[in-house]
């Protein structure tokens, strides 16, 4: 079989993908072995890959790999979320370039273009992920708009509202007026902007007086419905009882007095405008004021706002500021920096408003999910940090605003029989609604005719908080095979960012459902970011399209150099070059291999005593870096555990083990020798296979023939055995000598193929088990230990221990000892000055101990320098 001289990334991995797929090592069913279950954070169902996904999936499947080569029936479930509002937000966007308003639709004409939108771009990204290597389970691909997924959602909201935790309420909720539906506080982001604080006068009616009132929102003077002071104001005695006038539009309103006005905060007097503000709502309710909003669904106003009837709200802010001031009702400006509250999809500045929603009760539900986190850790955060932000958020919940005013989504399930805001009933279907309905009002003459279901739909996460138990079908049928056998799942991977949104909210519906934990382990990745720090993202043009990087470094490069800087929760800095060391790793290891594969074998040469003695010492190696793996992987330190694969194959593999028992040029190796480098090298591919999965199933496939029963992926993982920890020691001592070797051989230009004789005074004592790997990478013929120093040869030091190298003929004297001496000046020139400065009081009482300690060490390394160097001159004169 002719091996290939590059690593072609691109035809193996089609190759081995297809092969996997068709071999369907993905596929997971319940058996006699131990599950390992991960559900993967659904992507938006229009999203593309990016390389925030790339790293999050990378993860993923190494885990999910390795639990394969661990013996566990491994089940990695794919999937996608819908995404109301960005999908819809698209949706309408499409239809508009077409000339279609979705007001002109009927909700099934529209939902005809969503799925007709759906079916073409969705599931994108799952296509895009097996370019990485994904192995997802694929036949268990989920939607969250799946017709099981969502009888699912409707079977959850239906108990929960039984159960008395869903109600209706009037509320204020935020409202996003370009997605034209209300979000959760969760959605909301608040971002520090520089606006203005305006000062307005309202004139006391019946008088010429005037009093005064600083609003950022000028705009929303025309919902004013009362001006409140603080009653123990003396500042306002005078207006106690009387009533304003609202500029502008003219209303008289009454001032009324409540100690919620901070008399020290702004002018001490208080607009007041229920319609659109949380605050003002509750003084409103207290002092039974009048309720007016202004605003249209997209922020425009309303005929409330006169002569600025349609006009958006920023228009009118500053149109209005103009007009108060030319009527004298703009007292001052002032620049003024405040929270504005953002929709997290939309960037919409949110509006406040009163509006009847769907509400679920969140006191109860979260204390489960606090106590197996922050009391219990039966489900644990990874890094640990996090648990302050999952505190914080949980201990402060507010009920979760369930409904959206979107028809993209599953529509609620309650159905209106009549005209009051109580005239419904919650059913999973419009059968049962009836039912329902005609028991609730003894109208045993109700049809189906008679109701009218809900239209708003539900907050995406109300779908995808069921996730890890809908899957497999544990909402409808809890007792399925799948559902018993899979749930809980054991590691979920996902960012910081949606650890309230998303993961959270699985904890609490995990234990309100099953009463367990839905997973045990929440890997917390953190952010791809540039090399200036900044998020990746497409408005920046700092994001590579990852697909474009796997064409240029192949899809293990590109998983290594991710993974090599991404340690738990820590954003990464992105760099190109991070995928070229990838790449460079596995040009590195497939060297490796044909260098292993060139090797002309025989059964006739016995095996050298340093090749058996470089197989102990790399079986111990190997060993001692699986048990530092393990670790790692217990404590979710992902990149430190390729970081340990890495420096076991690329140092100790590649550039000791192969050296040490590479037989000579044009020789033969002994089977017994070869057949030992082909484990080690089977073995690091076990270790590997999880990163790099393609370059490690070719190189598997090329060392032996292999039945789709014996491929890499489905192998076993190297098993753990005690090892001999002093040979490690011991050869690190080994590796100083022969570097000592080396360093003499280059600086004195003598050939590694002229060999050189070695004598040692062992004053350390060290074990000489490695004597024959230092004479055969040394080129030596032969190493003696002598009791004192030798005479007339090259010197090193590696501790106490003493190395000498009788001066052969290929070395000019002479030039030797001049080259030496003039080293020794400048040497001892430079400790001078080192000396200088440690002797100069000033210096030391004033620099910083890590100046002091590098200035100390010079002096150190220089003396034991100047040692060695007259040694030398000793040995050579």
């Amino acid at each position: 079989m002719t091996i290939p001289a590059q690593f072609d990334a691109k035809t193996i991995e089609n190759k081995w993908y297809d092969y996997w797929m068709k071999n369907n090592y993905f596929h997971s069913e319940p058996d006699h072995r131990t599950p390992y279950t991960i559900v993967i954070p659904p992507p938006n169902v229009t999203g593309v890959l990016h390389m925030g996904h790339m790293l999050n999936n990378t993860i993923q499947d190494v885990l999910i790999r390795r639990a394969r080569l661990k013996g566990f029936n491994a089940c990695w479930v794919p999937g996608t979320d819908h995404a109301s509002i960005a999908t819809e937000a698209k949706v309408v966007a499409k239809l508009k370039s077409e000339g279609i308003n979705k007001n002109d639709l009927t909700r099934e004409e529209f939902l005809a273009h969503a799925w007709e939108w759906t079916d073409k771009y969705g599931g994108v990204i799952l296509d895009q992920l097996k370019k990485l290597g994904a192995s997802c389970d694929w036949e268990r691909t989920k939607f969250t708009m799946d017709p099981d997924m969502s009888a699912s959602v409707i079977r959850s909201f239906v108990d929960l509202y039984n159960k008395g935790l869903i109600y209706r309420g009037y509320r204020m909720v935020n409202w996003d007026p370009e997605a034209k539906t209300t979000l959760s506080d969760e959605e909301v982001i608040y971002e520090e902007q520089q606006g203005k604080l305006y000062f307005l006068q309202y004139k006391i009616e019946g008088s010429e007086d005037f009093l005064t009132i600083a609003t950022t929102r000028p705009e929303t003077i025309f919902g004013d419905t009362a001006i409140c002071i603080n009653p123990n104001d003396e500042r306002f005695t005078h207006l106690k009882g009387k009533k304003a006038i609202v500029p502008i539009c003219g209303r008289v309103i009454p001032i009324i007095e409540d100690e919620y006005v901070d008399i020290e905060f702004g002018t001490g007097c208080l607009k007041v405008t229920p319609a659109h503000d949380m605050n003002d709502k509750a003084l409103g309710e207290k002092h039974n004021l009048e309720i007016i909003d202004i605003f249209n669904e997209d922020a425009t106003l309303n005929s409330f706002g006169l002569h600025y009837q349609g006009q958006d709200r920023f228009v009118v802010r500053e149109a209005i500021a103009k007009e108060l001031e030319t009527i004298g009702a703009l007292a001052k400006t002032e620049t003024h920096l405040n929270k504005v509250g953002t929709s997290e999809r939309t960037k919409a500045v949110i509006e406040p408003r009163l509006s009847d929603q769907w509400f679920l009760k969140m006191e109860d539900l979260v204390k489960p999910a606090i106590k197996s986190v922050l009391e219990d850790g039966e489900i644990k955060l990874h890094p640990a940090r996090f648990n302050n932000t999952y505190a914080h958020w949980l201990n402060n919940i507010r009920d979760w605003n369930i409904s959206r005013q979107l028809w993209w989504g599953q529509q609620i399930p309650a159905y209106f029989y009549g005209d009051g805001k109580e005239d419904f009933v919650v059913a999973e279907t419009i059968e049962e609604a009836l039912k329902l309905a005609q028991s609730k009002t003894s109208n045993f003459s109700l049809l189906t005719s008679d109701l009218r279901q809900d239209v708003d739909a539900l907050d995406t996460w109300f779908s995808s908080w069921l996730w890890p138990m809908s899957v497999f079908g544990g909402i409808m049928d809890p007792e399925s095979e799948d559902f018993k056998y899979y749930y809980p799942t054991n590691d979920l991977v996902t960012g910081p960012d949606i650890l309230f949104f998303w993961v959270a909210r699985m904890i609490i519906a995990g234990y309100e459902y099953t009463d367990k934990k839905p997973f045990t382990n929440v890997y917390l990745t953190g952010l791809v970011r540039d090399k200036q720090r900044r998020k990746m993202s497409k408005s920046l043009g700092n994001s590579p399209d990852p697909l474009d990087l796997i064409e240029k470094f192949g899809a293990d490069g590109v998983r290594v150099g991710l993974l090599l800087s991404a340690s738990a929760g820590n954003d990464i800095m992105f760099d190109e070059e991070l995928c070229n060391q990838g790449k460079a790793f596995t040009n590195k290891i497939w060297n490796a291999f044909k260098l292993i594969k060139g090797w002309e074998v025989s059964d006739a040469i016995p095996q050298p005593e340093s090749s058996k003695v470089a197989i102990e010492w790399y079986e111990a190696k190997l060993q001692q870096t699986l048990l530092e793996i393990e670790d790692n992987f217990e404590k979710y330190r992902i990149s430190d555990a390729l970081m340990a694969i890495y420096k076991l194959v690329w140092d100790d593999f590649c550039s000791w083990f192969l050296e040490m028992i590479k037989p000579a040029y044009q020789q033969p190796i002994d089977s017994v020798t070869l057949a030992k480098a082909i484990e080690m090298l089977e073995n690091n591919l076990k270790l590997l296979h999880p990163f790099m999965p393609f370059l490690t199933e070719e190189i598997w496939q090329y060392l032996a023939h292999r039945t789709p029963e014996e491929a890499l992926i489905v192998s076993t993982w190297p098993e753990m055995k005690p090892f001999n920890a002093g040979l490690i020691v011991d050869f690190e001592h080994t590796i100083e000598v022969i570097s000592g070797i080396r360093t003499i051989r280059k600086d004195k230009n003598i050939p590694f193929k002229d060999a050189i004789e070695l004598k040692a005074v062992n004053n350390d004592k060290v074990s000489t088990y490695f004597d024959t790997v230092i004479t055969k990478l040394g080129n030596i013929t032969s190493l003696q230990y002598v009791s004192d120093k030798v005479e007339g040869a090259l010197s090193f030091r590696v501790k106490s221990n003493e190395y000498f190298i009788p001066i052969t003929g290929n070395i000019n004297v002479e030039e030797e000892i001049a080259k030496l001496t003039a080293e020794l000046v400048y040497t001892q020139g430079f400790l001078k000055s080192v000396q200088n400065k440690l002797a100069n009081e000033k210096f030391v009482a004033g620099a910083p101990e890590k100046v002091l300690a590098n200035e100390r060490q010079k002096e150190t390394d220089a003396l034991s320098k100047i040692e060695t160097i007259q040694h030398s001159l000793a040995g050579l004169k």
